[in-house]
């Protein structure tokens, strides 16, 4: 006889194995076996946020009242200093008021904006390949995914000729993601004025997830699809410190967009959190008003790995792409093999830990992840461990 309480939703039933809790098992499963492993499977920088950053908070944990509830829209201070880095660096002017919402995290926001903005039976539409949360959030929303397919003969870019036999009458929200996780590609204003004006014409929400905003390389920057004149209209965009301050685990960020969507937005938190830490919050202004200079050198260091690291696999035989952007590598599968296969292979003949394309949806097949997230010297062995095995790299 089946226990109740023990049995999960049918909504937990559809979501698929969470991609990094599966590699944490293999990481942990090699550990044991002795392995010394080159982790190289999660995008989780290895250098740390700005001194000055760092001081900031130091300094707010020891107020009077730091440790009290804080306001659920976040500071007025911190919403300002969000609006302000937006017209700095895009040159969009945002509402501090109704038109940014401070967030736990991009991620956080992601999920909740399902609830606040998808019904059951909607359908959503999803990149493939893509971060695995846009078809989590959906499932747990009651909605369908329905998955457009990024190529590589297409730059990764949308088809929208195929995104239009795609749509259907029940399409509520679309998602992108540029700079890409996990093709490392960036899009343009001229491909995000054919998605606004797309979304336009059938009245979708677009929720553009720009965590790697500024892990651009050679010079170039990326765009906002908030710079497209009537973006506003159809769209909510998603930043965050964690990549470009390297500050994962602070959890903070926010959504900048059309304002009856950020409203919404911020009463599904209301409901299901408290707000973000306030000497996390007073730490960000800093970041966010005073980090320029440091956010180049965080770039400068992985450009140097990435360029570094590109060019030792691609001695060996490997050919691989130059990533525009992010601290990914997008590698191409050997021919022989599929994309798990080669995971496992390389994790037990070198103990380098590598993300399968799959676990990015089904046109991720043929392609593999790596991550820059680790010191020089550790990709140089990772280096030299590839250049020791017998793989065909054809």
């Amino acid at each position: 006889m089946s226990c109740m309480v023990e049995t999960m939703a049918a909504r937990i039933q559809q979501l698929p194995p969470y991609l990094f809790a599966k590699i944490d098992e293999i990481k942990q499963n090699a550990k044991n076996d002795g392995i010394d492993l080159i982790d190289l499977g999660v995008g989780d920088p290895d250098l740390s946020p700005p001194k000055k950053v760092v001081d900031s908070l130091i300094r707010a944990v020891g107020k009077k009242g730091s440790h009290n509830y804080s306001s659920y829209s976040g500071l007025p201070l911190l919403r300002q200093a969000f609006a302000g880095w937006f017209e700095r660096r895009f040159g969009v002017s945002l509402d501090p008021e109704s038109e940014v919402l401070p967030l736990l995290g991009s991620k956080e926001g992601i999920g909740h904006i399902f609830l606040s903005h998808v019904d059951t039976g909607d359908d959503v539409l999803v990149p493939d390949p893509g971060y695995p949360v846009y078809t989590a959030g959906a499932i747990l929303a009651g909605a369908r995914p329905r998955y457009f397919p990024l190529r590589a003969e297409k730059n990764f870019l949308p088809d929208i000729d195929e995104l239009e036999t795609i749509i259907t009458p029940n399409a509520r929200m679309m998602w992108l993601n540029y700079p890409s996780n996990p093709t490392t590609r960036m899009a343009g204003i001229d491909e995000f004025r054919d998605i606004v004006a797309m979304a336009e014409n059938h009245d979708l929400l677009v929720c553009h997830d720009m965590a790697y905003s500024e892990m651009t390389f050679n010079g170039e920057k990326a765009a906002s699809i908030l710079q497209v004149p009537s973006a506003k209209n159809v769209c909510v965009e998603f930043h965050s410190l964690s990549k470009t301050f390297c500050m994962p685990g602070w959890r903070v960020g926010f959504a900048a967009g059309n304002a009856k969507v950020i409203q919404g937005l911020a009463k599904i938190k209301t409901n299901l959190d408290s707000g973000i830490f306030m000497p996390i919050q007073e730490a960000a202004i800093v970041a966010l008003t005073e980090g320029e200079d440091d956010v180049a050198e965080i770039v400068k260091v992985f450009e140097s790995r990435r360029t570094r690291f590109v060019a030792g696999l691609n001695r060996i035989g490997w050919k691989v792409p130059l990533p525009a952007a992010t601290f990914y590598v997008w590698a191409p599968v050997p021919s022989e093999y599929d994309s798990m296969e080669f995971c496992t292979l390389l994790l037990g003949e070198t103990g380098i830990v590598c993300t399968p394309g799959t676990g990015f949806g089904n046109f991720g097949e043929g392609f593999i992840r790596m991550s820059l997230t680790v010191p020089q010297e550790r990709l140089d062995v990772a280096l030299e461990r590839l250049a020791e095995t017998d793989i065909d790299w054809s």
